[in-house]
């Protein structure tokens, strides 16, 4: 097995491409946005996935570029602060963690200055096909050439192209976790110096933080709602949808959704979580959120990208030719990395809804950030 087709230059599929070409592979990468995704929020790393950051050769970068907030805020629909802390924050964990906070643009730009040499991208692209036959796969390409491939694995995020097209429509296997999340950028106009500050009301809230030296800031609002019929390419329809759920609290919310209006890079889906029986099909598999997003109510849907992408890449590169053809082979890999891959996932999922309203025990984020052992 040599050549594989990736759809998605996010965490997982940057950190499959890297590690598949150091194991003699040759990747290539199709993404649909015309280079990486700027913006988005602070990410973690933890536990096992610190691992993969450190035999990428990008740890000790990660942790110069990590987030440093002094402390956080609580405050009241009005703006009222409810309490403080200086040991913590809700985003991250614990400030004496050895966990890695950092910006998700600043990861991928980290992997990605890893995957270069023999890897081949496709920005502004996406798949529209695939048709797998004892050849490979055969993927058409909404502009390019149609290409045949000897696996193809779907690293695309939570609406992921590729499952759809190999395991059918994203209701089978999406679970709504009763509310939706949206997230942009804006300049530092509250001056709020490595702060993280929080409001919360019955049914919405949302987070601020500032970044890049206190510069700008990250916003992350939500509110709680069953599934909603909304167009997934429409933003101005998505803002909103936030601002209207959002339009009644206090403090700096007026500034805060006008901000949002004018972001370019606001990004808006539903609290899911991704539930599957199996992966992979054929020579079709699923890495990071497209095969088991845990939601950010879980705080490790990175950190199960990066072990993801690893464990994966180390599964198809041990996979022999096998005599049924390259199928057979990338099928093994694919069944060897699920049965890897399995306790990881339930523990992590697990998480998000451990303690409906809060954050699940630090007892819990141990056992679940450990729950895999990466190969040699």
């Amino acid at each position: 097995m040599k050549t594989v087709l990736i759809s998605g230059a996010s965490v997982a599929g940057l950190t499959l491409a890297h590690w598949l070409r150091r194991r003699g592979c040759t990747p290539t990468v199709v993404e649909r946005a015309p280079g990486l995704r700027p913006g988005g929020q602070a990410v973690d790393v933890r536990g096992v996935a610190l691992d993969v950051l450190e035999r990428t050769g990008v740890l000790d970068e990660a942790r110069r570029l990590r987030t440093r907030m002094r402390g956080m805020s609580m405050l009241d629909a009005d703006g009222t602060e409810l309490w403080r802390s200086t040991e913590l924050a809700l985003s991250s964990g614990r400030f004496d963690s050895p966990d890695v906070e950092l910006l998700r643009e600043d990861l991928t730009r980290l992997l990605h200055s890893r995957a270069q040499d023999g890897v081949e991208y496709l920005f502004g692209d996406s798949v529209t096909a695939l048709d797998q036959s004892t050849d490979g796969v055969r993927v058409r390409f909404r502009h390019a050439a149609p290409r045949t491939f000897d696996a193809v694995v779907g690293a695309d995020g939570l609406r992921s192209t590729v499952r759809r097209l190999a395991f059918g429509p994203e209701e089978r296997h999406i679970r709504h976790l009763g509310a939706y999340v949206g997230v942009f950028s804006a300049r530092n106009f509250l001056g709020l110096d490595d702060w993280q500050t929080w409001l919360q009301s019955d049914g919405a809230s949302y987070c601020v933080y500032p970044v890049r030296g206190n510069t700008q800031l990250r916003v992350t609002l939500g509110f709680e709602s069953g599934p909603l019929d909304y167009d997934h390419r429409d933003t101005g329809q998505q803002k909103a949808l936030v601002a209207d759920r959002l339009a009644h609290l206090g403090w700096e919310t007026p500034r805060l959704l006008e901000a949002m209006r004018q972001a370019p890079d606001f990004y808006f889906d539903a609290v899911a979580q991704v539930r599957m029986e199996r992966r992979s099909y054929g020579a079709v598999a699923l890495a990071g959120d497209a095969g088991y997003a845990p939601s950010v109510l879980s705080g490790q849907g990175t950190s199960m990208a990066l072990v993801g992408g690893y464990v994966l890449a180390e599964e198809i590169a041990a996979a022999g030719s096998g005599s049924g053809g390259p199928e057979e082979g990338v099928g093994s890999a694919f069944a060897r990395c699920e049965e890897r891959m399995r306790r990881f996932v339930a523990l992590n999922q697990a998480l998000a809804t451990e303690n409906p309203g809060g954050a699940a025990s630090e007892e819990s984020m141990e056992r679940a950030k450990w729950a895999l052992t990466l190969g040699g």
